[in-house]
Order: structure tokens, then C-alpha cells, then sequence
């Protein structure tokens, strides 16, 4: 719901950055993996219970993630380096409530399987209808920058961080937090799906 919006913001910042790391020989795929690695730290801080240590690293890994298409479109974008961002942000989602199950799985384990249940729709619905839109030469006007379909709801890769910091910040409510992102996963889900359903009814020329 509010990627759009953050983009637009950060655009100007996110271009002039890219710029310079691109000048001094970094690739987009390198920035890609950094960003990762910083997640998987973000992650094990999470794990061992260093939450608010977790805060940083996690907040760059997702200005990484949103430099490294900029580096990429800086030169010479890859369908490699796509499908590497895609992927590792995938895995990156999956690890940050897993992480909080691993800390406290006797308070946190249930509510961390249900958000990473909520992520699987959400995910899902998202890549499902992006395959599609790419096999009917759609082009999402709201992000035009993104290298396939992005099909936006809800809860976007901006309020998931807003969510993780949250749960950083006030781990002991964790439950309560991945609950309620779960619900708002949910309608996510069925919007997207509904989208789907709608935008997909005619047979494709």
C-alpha cells in the first residue's frame, strides 16, 4: 500500500547512490548479496535475542534491496540479478519470524508459523499474478522501474519492515503483532487473488 509512495520519495536518493556505488566498480548482484547477508545477521541478532540489535542491520539490508535494481538500471540490468533479488527477498521475509519462534518458540512459535503461512499467500498470490501479466504483456503503471508485474495490497514490502521493527522493538508482543499482520496478510491475499480472478477472466489473444 505505501511502496508506492516510499518509492517516489526515495527515488531521488536511491538514483544519486546508485551512481556512486556503480562509479566505484560495485555491482548490482554484490549489493543484492550484501544486503542479504546483513538480513541473515538481522536475523541471527533476532534468534539470540539481541532484538534491538537486530534494528540496523535489518534496515539496511531493505535500503540494499531497494539500491541494488538502481545499480542494476545504472548499467546493464540482468534477468540473473532479478531473479536474485526476488529470491533472497523471499527468503529474507521467511527468516525474520522465524527467527522470533527460534527465541521464544514457547510464546512465539505459533504466531510465527501463522505469519509465515500468511507470507506463503501473500507471496504466492503476488509471483502468480505477476507470471501471468509478463505472459500478457501487461506493465504496471504504478511501478514501472520494477523488472516484472508488481502488484500491490495491503501490506508491501514497506509496512513488513515497519511491522519487523515493531516486533524488535516490543518483542515481548510479538504474538500479537504477527497475529495481526496475518490478518492484514490475509486480505492481501484474497484482494490479489480477486485481481486475479477479475483481470485474467478473458482468454488471452
Amino acid at each position: 500500500m505505501l511502496d508506492r509512495y516510499a518509492l517516489k520519495l526515495a527515488k531521488p536518493v536511491i538514483d544519486r547512490t546508485a551512481l556512486v556505488i556503480k562509479s566505484r566498480g560495485y555491482s548490482a548482484d554484490q549489493v543484492t548479496f550484501t544486503g542479504f547477508g546483513l538480513g541473515l545477521f538481522a536475523a541471527l541478532c533476532v534468534a539470540l535475542g539481541f532484538y534491538a540489535f537486530a534494528i540496523l542491520p535489518l534496515l539496511a539490508s531493505r535500503a540494499l534491496d531497494g539500491l541494488d535494481g538502481a545499480v542494476a538500471r545504472a548499467g546493464v540490468a540482468t534477468d540473473r540479478g532479478a531473479f536474485l533479488d526476488i529470491g533472497l527477498d523471499f527468503v529474507f521475509y521467511g527468516l525474520i519470524p522465524l527467527a522470533f519462534g527460534v527465541a521464544h518458540p514457547e510464546a512465539n512459535a505459533l504466531a510465527a508459523a501463522t505469519l509465515l503461512a500468511a507470507f506463503v499467500g501473500t507471496g504466492s498470490s503476488f509471483l502468480a499474478y505477476a507470471v501471468i501479466a509478463e505472459k500478457r504483456g501487461l506493465k504496471s503503471t504504478d511501478y514501472p522501474t520494477k523488472s516484472f508485474y508488481y502488484l500491490g495490497g495491503l501490506t508491501e514490502g514497506t509496512e513488513t519492515i515497519a511491522c519487523f521493527v515493531a516486533m524488535c522493538l516490543w518483542p515481548q508482543h510479538f504474538a500479537a503483532l504477527a497475529y495481526f499482520y496475518a490478518a492484514l496478510c490475509l486480505v492481501t491475499t484474497a484482494t490479489r487473488l480477486l485481481a486475479g480472478w477479475q483481470a485474467f477472466a478473458a482468454p488471452n489473444d
